[in-house]
């Protein structure tokens, strides 16, 4: 009896924090929407996010800030929707919270390197998840804002059944409204992403453990050799944990107990940053504006044409150069201290080029 008593506890426990999680998601949304529209008159007024490329930086130091990027891609569906940013800006700032997200798994390696693991195995995932990342998302830059400013896709714009909104505007407004209270104007938006940061904790925690330990993990080394295995598996944990922190920053401790070396992970982390955009896809639906659905379908299809374009035409070049970067990155502390200026430097003059 009490064998199954607690595995049956630990299941109902995940499906609470799952629904809560949901819960607190939906109220995130509302409250950034609500502080959004005090903000964009500030926003307008500072021209802090004047151009496309000050909300690239934007979002790229938010996801630093967070340690997560879809907080920031949430964040800028919210502004977006108060009109507080274009359309252009909003594909910019969700493509530079993309490109600061994988720095969670930068950050994973150091805490690993100071626990005693190998220091090039231990920082080399985050420093691939960096790699790939930016050489991915800067062609998508160019190659959606072409599809933004041209209106390609203007016809795949979907938003929630009015109904569905409506009912979840009349559970969420008295709570809005409670917050506001004590809350008002520009703070409403900073508690909107501080709830947003709680909502991933609560779904992170009805995610099922996972057992590095064991025999079933023992034979899947063979299978990850394969380029389009990993790239699936990539695309699978991101959408089922809705986040590429989690799923990118997994593989810190793969490779630092030796289950997976680092030139398998590359497709791993180009599958992930397809799927990764599965809750802000969620997230759209919700907003008053559909074309904010449509810039987020802009910039998973192009993050998916870039990728798989990659994966089948010129991988192995890819992989090959992606992995002589790194190793030139870590060659000396020259070239690593340059590379941290880089890391946080770009996203700073992003925000304040005029």
């Amino acid at each position: 009896m009490s064998t199954t008593a607690h595995p049956r506890r630990l299941h109902l426990e995940k499906i609470f924090f799952g629904l809560l999680g949901l819960f607190v998601f939906l109220l995130a949304l509302q409250l950034m929407r609500a502080g959004a529209r005090d903000l964009a008159p500030i926003l307008k007024s500072t021209d802090l996010l004047k151009t496309p490329v000050n909300s690239l930086g934007f979002g790229w130091l938010g996801a630093y800030m967070v340690l997560s990027g879809s907080p920031v891609a949430a964040a800028a569906l919210s502004l977006f929707d108060g009109s507080a940013i274009t359309e252009l800006q909003t594909f910019t700032m969700i493509n530079g919270s993309r490109m600061g997200a994988s720095f969670i798994v930068l950050f994973i390696g150091f805490i690993y390197l100071l626990r005693g693991h190998e220091p090039k195995r231990s920082l080399s995932m985050g420093l691939l998840s960096l790699l790939t990342t930016w050489t991915i998302y800067i062609p998508v830059l160019f190659i959606g804002s072409y599809f933004i400013a041209n209106g390609t896709f203007d016809a795949v714009r979907i938003t929630a059944a009015s109904k569905l909104v409506s009912f979840i505007d009349s559970i969420f407004e008295p709570i809005v409204q409670w917050i506001t209270g004590w809350a008002p104007g520009l703070l409403i938006f900073v508690v909107g992403v501080g709830v947003i940061l709680l909502a991933f904790n609560l779904i992170d925690r009805a995610l099922p453990e996972l057992k590095l330990g064991g025999t079933e993990f023992d034979q899947a080394p063979r299978l990850l050799y394969k380029p389009i295995v990993m790239f699936l598996l990539g695309g699978a944990v991101t959408t089922f944990s809705m986040s590429v922190s989690v799923s990118l920053s997994l593989l810190v401790p793969l490779s630092a107990r030796g289950y997976i070396r680092r030139e398998n992970v590359i497709p791993y982390i180009m599958g992930a940053n397809i799927t990764t955009f599965v809750d802000t896809l969620v997230a759209s639906l919700f907003m008053n504006r559909p074309q904010a659905f449509t810039v987020v379908f802009v910039e998973m299809a192009t993050v998916a044409l870039v990728s798989i374009i990659i994966l089948l035409t010129l991988y192995r070049f890819y992989e090959r150069q992606v992995l002589n970067l790194a190793n030139r990155i870590t060659a000396n502390r020259r070239n690593l201290s340059i590379f941290i200026l880089l890391l946080a430097g770009t996203p700073i003059i992003l925000l304040w080029i005029r």
